[in-house]
């Protein structure tokens, strides 16, 4: 997902599920901070480098491909992005590759429970990641946070479900690697990772493969990815982004505390309903920036306006702070929730006999 999801849609929810404006700020900020806190930023601002909750291409560009290196990568991609659906679940073929697909990323699995679950009671801060974490699950199913050509692959057999005259039509999107040219809408032109035969590439990771789309709030499109067999699989993200935001308000509703526990596969279709139109229209319109229409309607339901994001608005109060105030501070609340959820799902990965994120340290440790 991106920042008009991350950002403004996190508000929405917020200011929905009945958060004032200060503290859906505070959430939604957090939500979107998921995307960009990075080693290198870390290390501008003097915070726990073990805190990062994403990689610069520039950092990625620079991993080696030795284990070491590769579990580095997999305990942040898999803790805040592609969060596993099922690590217990049977898949054929041998010990590594069953390692690797027990990684997919999907929704309603049992540690998005687990992730909402260690976020309440810990601060804005921990349930704007929380619910980075979860919207992710939608937007990132079937996709794995870990370098592997034999999952996360693709072939050139990539669909567009369109509308004409009331009928879904398929067009065939086409690849490219030049950056520069971005992602062109009317032409079915999109931009992803060079091909790397190499298993262990960073090329590999996620939904590099499938470049940008998945993160596209209106795409529906058939692909076949390698972990299926290349068998056909129907992604529709403008019906799983609208599951990912009422979840997020149940789950909003858990942190203040309005019901008493979070379960998976609950969405909040009901507190939402009045602006179900206009949500729908949002998560439909074909464009590659929804800022501006999620703020639009985050301003009218609360009556204040949204400021852009600014990933440095928290983090200045932690970097004058002394040391015994910084983990009182909105960023350091921050940092402490990432390393625990990054904690926590390393353990739990590692518990299920899977050695890919590395060894485990117990939740408030320093995974």
């Amino acid at each position: 997902m991106n920042k008009d999801f991350h950002y403004y849609g996190t508000y929405c929810a917020a200011i929905i599920a009945g958060y004032g404006h200060d503290a859906a700020l505070e959430t939604a900020y957090s939500a979107q901070f998921t995307d960009t806190c990075s080693l290198t930023y870390l290390k501008k601002t003097g915070a726990p480098l073990n805190a990062a909750t994403t990689q610069l291409q520039s950092e990625l560009i620079n991993e080696r491909t030795d284990i070491v290196s590769r579990q580095r990568i997999t305990r942040i991609w898999s803790a805040f992005h592609f969060l596993p659906a099922d690590l217990y679940s049977p898949v054929k073929g041998g010990k590594l590759y069953r390692n690797k697909a027990h990684l997919i990323c999907g929704s309603d699995g049992a540690l998005v429970k687990e992730t909402v679950e260690l976020a309440k009671g810990c601060g804005h801060q921990a349930e704007g990641l929380a619910l980075h974490v979860l919207a992710d699950t939608w937007a990132h199913r079937g996709f794995a946070g870990t370098p592997s050509l034999v999952i996360n692959n693709t072939n050139d057999n990539f669909f567009a479900i369109i509308e004409e005259d009331g009928r879904p039509v398929r067009k065939r999107i086409v690849f490219h690697e030049n950056i520069r040219a971005g992602d062109d809408l009317d032409n079915m032109k999109y931009i992803r990772s060079v091909y790397h035969a190499s298993e262990k590439s960073v090329m590999n990771l996620g939904h590099g493969r499938a470049g940008h789309l998945p993160d596209y709030s209106f795409a529906r499109y058939v692909y076949m990815p390698a972990w299926g067999g290349y068998k056909e699989i129907f992604k529709d993200n403008p019906n799983e982004y609208y599951n990912a935001f009422t979840q997020m308000i149940y789950a909003l509703r858990y942190f203040k505390g309005d019901i008493n526990s979070f379960e998976t596969g609950v969405y909040d279709t009901e507190l939402v309903k009045p602006y179900e139109n206009e949500i729908t229209d949002i998560l439909t319109k074909r464009q590659l920036d929804a800022s501006e229409d999620w703020k639009r309607l985050g301003e009218r339901l609360s009556g204040e306006a949204i400021p852009s994001f600014d990933i440095d608005a928290y983090t200045r109060e932690y970097a004058i702070a002394s040391e015994n105030a910084k983990a009182k501070t909105a960023a350091g609340k921050f940092f402490q929730a990432a390393i625990k959820q990054k904690s926590m799902v390393t353990e739990r990965i590692f518990t299920s006999g899977n050695l890919l994120a590395g060894f485990s340290k117990r939740v408030g440790g320093e995974g």
